[in-house]
C-alpha cells in the first residue's frame, strides 16, 4: 500500500484499538512498518498515539479521521490516513439492550464509512462477524463447510446490524466506485491464555456447536486485517476469517455426523478442518493461519507426577 500522506510510512487509523483483537492488530501493523493511530472510548497505551472519541457521534468521527495527535489535516491530497481499520463496536449480542447495540454499532460504522469517504480515505477494513451466517447454527443450517455463498441470516440485533453494514458498504462503493470496503467475518476471537479451557470442550460437543466449533487466534485475525489493508481492490468484499482447525479433538467429520446429521457436508473434510471455510481468504488475500490451540497445548508444561 503506497502512502498518500506526507510520511514515508503508511498510516493506519484503528478504531477499537484497545480491544481484544484491536491490541494485537495495532502491534502487528506496527511490527510491519505502519504508523498507527488508535481511536477508542478509552485511552490506549501511552506508547501508541490515540484519541478518545465516541464514533456514534459523526462530528467526533470526522474529527478523529482527520487528526493525528495535535495535527489536523484538511484538503485534497492531505488526508491523515492511508487506511482505516474499524473494529470498535459492542462485541456481542445481549451485552446491552438490543436497540442500543444496533444503534451504536450501525451508526458508528456509518459514521466511519462516511467520514472516510468525505476525507478521501478509500481503504476501509471493518469487523463483520460470523453471526451473519445464521448463528447459533442448528439442524436447519443449509450446508457445511460454511462459505461466503452462504445465505445471510440474522438471529440477533447484533447480527442484523452486521448484515446491514455489508449492504451499506455495497451502496457506499456504488456512490464512490474507487473505495475499497472489506468486511472480515471474524470467528470467536481467542488469545493464547484462552486455550487452557479448550480441552474441556471435548466433554460436550453441544457446548460449542453454536459456531460449528470455530475460533480465530487474535494473531491470525491481525494477519488477516493487515493483508486486507494491503490487498489491491475496489468495491465491497466479505471474507470469513477463522483458524484452520476447530476447538475440538474429535474429527470434523465425526462432529458433523454426531451433532448435525441432517446438514449436507459438501466436501471430504480434513481431520480437524474448520467448518467455517477460509478458502476465499486464502485465495484472494493470501491469508494463512499460523497459530493453533493444539500447538499451545503441545508446548504446555507437563504436570508433575505424584510421589
Amino acid at each position: 500500500m503506497k502512502p498518500t500522506n506526507q510520511t514515508t510510512r503508511p498510516r493506519v487509523l484503528v478504531t477499537g484499538g484497545t480491544g481484544k483483537l484491536g491490541r494485537v492488530c495495532v502491534a502487528d501493523l506496527q511490527a510491519h512498518g505502519y504508523d498507527v493511530f488508535v481511536v477508542d472510548t478509552v485511552a490506549a497505551d501511552k506508547s501508541v498515539p490515540h484519541m478518545v472519541a465516541d464514533l456514534a457521534d459523526f462530528g467526533q468521527t470526522l474529527d478523529a479521521l482527520s487528526s493525528v495527535g495535535q495535527e489536523i489535516y484538511a484538503g485534497v491530497g492531505t488526508q491523515a490516513f492511508d487506511a482505516v481499520v474499524h473494529l470498535a463496536a459492542i462485541p456481542a449480542p445481549r451485552q446491552y439492550p438490543d436497540a442500543h447495540t444496533f444503534q451504536n454499532n450501525m451508526m458508528s460504522t456509518y459514521n466511519v464509512f462516511e467520514a472516510a469517504r468525505r476525507l478521501g480515505i478509500r481503504n476501509v477494513i471493518w469487523a463483520s462477524s460470523e453471526t451473519t451466517l445464521g448463528e447459533p447454527f442448528d439442524e436447519k443450517a443449509p450446508y457445511a463447510p460454511v462459505d461466503e455463498d452462504y445465505p445471510l441470516r440474522a438471529k440477533s440485533a447484533y447480527a442484523l446490524a452486521k448484515i446491514l453494514m455489508e449492504d451499506m458498504a455495497r451502496q457506499f462503493c456504488y456512490q464512490t466506485p474507487d473505495m475499497k470496503l472489506v468486511g472480515l467475518r471474524f470467528s470467536n476471537v481467542m488469545e493464547p491464555a484462552d486455550y487452557a479451557k479448550f480441552p474441556a470442550y471435548n466433554d460436550d460437543p453441544q457446548e460449542r456447536k453454536w459456531n460449528m466449533w470455530a475460533y480465530i487466534d487474535a494473531r491470525d485475525g491481525a494477519q488477516a486485517i493487515r493483508k486486507a489493508v494491503e490487498w489491491q481492490a475496489t468495491g465491497m468484499h466479505a471474507f470469513i476469517i477463522a483458524n484452520a482447525d476447530t476447538v475440538m479433538s474429535k474429527s470434523s467429520a465425526e462432529l458433523m455426523a454426531e451433532v448435525f446429521p441432517t446438514v449436507e457436508v459438501r466436501k471430504k473434510l480434513g481431520r480437524h478442518e474448520t467448518l467455517l471455510s477460509i478458502e476465499k481468504a486464502r485465495r484472494e488475500l493470501g491469508y494463512e493461519p499460523e497459530f493453533s490451540w493444539r500447538d499451545a497445548k503441545s508446548k504446555a508444561p507437563a504436570k508433575a507426577k505424584k510421589e
